[in-house]
């Protein structure tokens, strides 16, 4: 252990110290605060000898040597003030008696909302300022240096980013290299983007940053403007210590921190947290106010040149009123978004929390827009017709992880230049190319069916035959009777479908169930639990695995019923929920993590499908159960692809046949449930593979080559069954396209089953790492195979997305 050190504190009624002889001997430093006296050695071991010579003292004892900090001090506010910049004077002499070295350079006066500019042309000129008493105004300035050795702090009638560069190359060279560039405190707030992308306290923040420096942005957020001098003390040493932290904490990737801290008496006692800064923008009008019109004052030549020329024929310019304008912002923006966003650097701060936000220096740019960029050679843009190869396109996805793959993908049709437009109502024409790739609640339906050759969209209208898992065993069940020797009738289980408002009816709604009364009543005959044949509960409306239980007998039906009406505190009042998604359905994971049951009294539909175990196993992967997840893509009227780039999802434990559970009335649903909503982000970063990456080594070569072929087929055969004999509930329009997450099970002798179909799938749940080879590759030959088409562009296939079937509808 290194060197400690010990802090004596001395209470004395005058200003002379008396020490006795073995202190003498021992080095030390002493700093007033007020009427105290402070004694430092680094010598411990030599405590003893003099801690008891001396009395009425408190004794501090550290483990470690402090470090001294050299600290350069800007800010936007000027010296200190108690009436524009009031907390500067009380964080410069914390740091000191901390022990640290501080060099302080300040604008001369108030250069707040300046950012990090520069002054052309000017030629700084410094003065010299030495502070008074702190909290007071009697700070005296020179235009000469003080040169008596005493404290001085430097002027400089430039910028706060000026002073960081005259602070760091051109004084206090005798002090040693800076080590922390510390701006402000600021003497308000400095949160959300609004705030900071005009901050001259993170400004100058920014020029440490860009000359290399460790450098903070500090702030403090008043609640009053009566400057209260201790709860100031108490930000300034909470500041200190904070700062002294993150310097000797700093990571490689952080450039700046921007630090908030509430004026508050308890703010030792808040939360200090890390947040990211809310992106937020001005929206009622002008910043400016614009002041009372007032007449120039012309000299007389200038007025009576003006006489003669209105006299003599020419005609007079109307004389224009001098207008003035005063910054006068208005914060009710800011404080709107920070109160509707409840979370980031705004809203703690509202909290009371201490925030801290590291940050880049850069304007950083968005990762995905590449490539060339081709100007078109017509500029009227809307007022005219556009040429043949511009798609104006609205693209506002509903999930910011797709939306800026989905406008790479459209770049990357070489034949076609995409002009983005925010609303339909843009277009200056009705039948200009328009392409509309948004939520389905915001897609222009009118508009796409009155323009069915020049309006495409990125949804069918209706296709709950198909997403909807009590319509999609219907069509399966409708085309089987048809068609018996269809490939589905080996690749999807039969269900039972009911109905169900409250548990005490379930004997009555499964009445017609007979193959699931006979199964379960045989399951009550059978004495071995392993024997048992198992079933899974879906609920026909519910999203993301939520309400998937798994039953063998009736009392464990029942029983799942009672529970969910126990949990159903919202009554019958929302009974006609359903009526209003049963098309505008998003695969959304955020409702499974919130809320892990259904209500019965909101979800009426139920199925029940006999459960396929046992599921295929890898070993590599801790045997767990997992689910694939493909892209589909259909288009039109009707092509129907299959992304040949697909996800292996898996449960996040190891697999357990629910008849060989040690608990035979508790079964853990994470050993059954693949669904990654379910699961937290350190297991599901382990849960999320790439299907052809997969590693197996008990299986043949070619069985994944064969499982694709099995999707393949068995996809392309459920969207002709919905499209042939579920007109009503699939309605594939020529004009319209849409990507399908589908979901099949492996068994364990690779039998492919088809478990639902998902519109708007969650795309997010890929991660990071994979973004864009699978989703990035995705929209990209969504782009060429559906959308390029519709708007005249030759399409000759893809080895990535090969077409699994092609119907002619009669709708073209």
């Amino acid at each position: 252990m290194g060197p400690s050190t010990i802090y004596i504190v001395i209470r004395a009624t005058n200003r002379e110290l008396q020490a006795e002889t073995p202190l003498q001997d021992v080095p030390f430093s002493t700093t007033r605060d007020e009427d105290d006296f402070v004694l430092a050695t680094r010598d411990a071991s030599r405590g003893d000898a003099y801690i008891t010579t001396i009395t009425s003292c408190q004794v501090f004892l550290g483990n470690e040597e402090k470090n001294q900090i050299k600290n350069l001090v800007v800010n936007d506010d000027g010296p200190p003030s108690n009436q524009s910049s009031p907390y500067v004077h009380s964080l410069i002499d914390t740091l000191q008696k901390a022990g640290h070295t501080v060099s302080v350079v300040l604008p001369h006066v108030q250069r707040s909302w300046i950012g990090k500019a520069h002054i052309v042309g000017q030629t700084l000129t410094p003065t010299y300022f030495r502070p008074g008493t702190l909290h007071k105004d009697d700070g005296v300035t020179s235009d000469r240096p003080f040169n008596d050795g005493g404290e001085e702090w430097i002027l400089i009638d430039g910028t706060p980013a000026s002073c960081v560069q005259i602070g760091l190359h051109h004084f206090f060279k005798d002090r040693g290299p800076v080590d922390l560039v510390v701006s402000g405190p600021n003497y308000g707030r400095n949160t959300t983007a609004v705030f900071a992308l005009s901050s001259g306290t993170i400004g100058g923040a920014l020029e440490g940053a860009m000359s290399g420096m460790k450098s903070i942005a500090l702030s403090y957020a008043f609640d009053s403007r009566e400057h209260d001098p201790e709860v100031i003390r108490t930000a300034s040493k909470l500041s200190a210590r904070l700062m002294e932290k993150l310097l000797n904490e700093w990571p490689d990737d952080v450039h700046l921190y921007s630090i908030n801290v509430p004026l508050r008496k308890d703010v030792e006692q808040k939360k200090i947290v890390y947040t990211e800064m809310l992106q937020n923008r001005w929206h009622n009008g002008s910043s400016f106010e614009e002041l009372p019109p007032e007449e120039d004052d012309r000299d007389p030549n200038t007025e009576e040149q003006i006489i003669r020329e209105g006299g003599e024929g020419h005609t007079q310019v109307p004389r224009r009123l001098h207008r003035k304008f005063k910054w006068a912002p208005n914060f009710q923006d800011v404080r709107k978004a920070v109160t509707d966003a409840q979370k980031g650097d705004g809203w703690e701060v509202l909290q009371g929390n201490i925030t801290v936000t590291p940050l880049v220096a850069n304007f950083w740019h968005l990762p995905h827009y590449t490539g060339e960029i081709k100007l078109e050679h017509n500029k009227s843009d809307l007022t005219r017709e556009s040429s043949s190869n511009t798609i104006y396109a609205v693209v506002d996805y509903p999930d910011p992880y797709v939306q800026p793959l989905i406008l790479q993908g459209l770049r990357s049709l070489e034949d076609f230049s995409i002009q983005q437009i925010s609303a339909v109502s843009e277009l200056q024409r009705a039948t200009i190319p328009v392409l509309q790739f948004t939520a389905y609640e915001s897609l222009d339906f009118e508009h796409a069916m009155q323009h069915s050759k020049t309006s495409q969209v990125c949804a069918y209208v209706i296709r709950k035959a198909l997403i909807r898992k009590h319509y999609l065993s219907n069509t399966v069940s409708t085309w089987l009777v048809k068609h018996p020797d269809s490939v589905l009738a080996k690749h999807f289980r039969p269900c039972v479908h009911f109905e169900l408002d409250y548990a005490e009816f379930l004997d009555e709604a499964l009445v017609d169930a007979w193959d699931l009364n006979e199964s379960m009543a045989e399951n009550e005959r059978k004495e071995s639990t392993g024997s048992k044949n198992w079933w899974i509960l879906k609920p026909g409306m519910s999203d993301g695995g939520n309400g998937i239980r798994l039953f063998s007998s009736f009392d464990e039906l029942q029983a799942i019923f009672e529970d969910w009406e126990g949990s159903d505190s919202e009554g019958d009042e929302e009974d006609e929920t359903d009526h209003r998604k049963d098309e505008d359905t998003t695969e959304n994971p955020e409702d499974a993590s919130n809320q892990d049951h259904a209500m019965t009294s909101q979800l009426r539909h139920f199925i029940a499908q006999p459960y396929i175990d046992p599921p295929l196993l890898l070993e590599a992967y801790g045997n767990r159960k997992f689910h694939i997840r493909a892209y589909v893509l259909a288009a039109g009227a009707l092509r129907v692809f299959v992304y040949r780039e697909m996800l292996a999802l898996f449960a996040a434990k190891q697999y357990q046949s629910p008849g060989h559970s040690g608990d035979e009335e508790i079964l853990d649903l994470a050993q059954h449930l693949t669904n990654t909503c379910f699961q937290d982000e350190e297991t599901k970063s382990s849960s999320v593979h790439q299907f052809w990456r997969l590693e197996s080594t008990h299986l043949r070569a070619d069985w994944k080559e064969m499982v694709f072929q099995q999707i393949c087929d068995v996809t392309g055969e459920v969207f002709e069954a919905a499209a042939r004999e579920q007109m009503v509930h699939f309605q594939a329009l020529p004009n319209a396209f849409e990507i399908f997450g589908v979901d099949f099970l492996v068994d364990q002798n690779a039998n492919v089953w088809l478990l639902e179909l998902n519109a708007y799938p969650d795309f997010k749940q890929t991660g990071s790492d994979l973004q864009d080879a699978v989703v990035g590759g995705l929209f990209r030959e969504v782009a060429r195979a559906a959308i390029g088409p519709f708007f005249g562009a030759a399409y000759h296939g893809s080895s990535q997305m090969p077409l699994v079937r092609a119907l002619s509808l009669g709708r073209d």
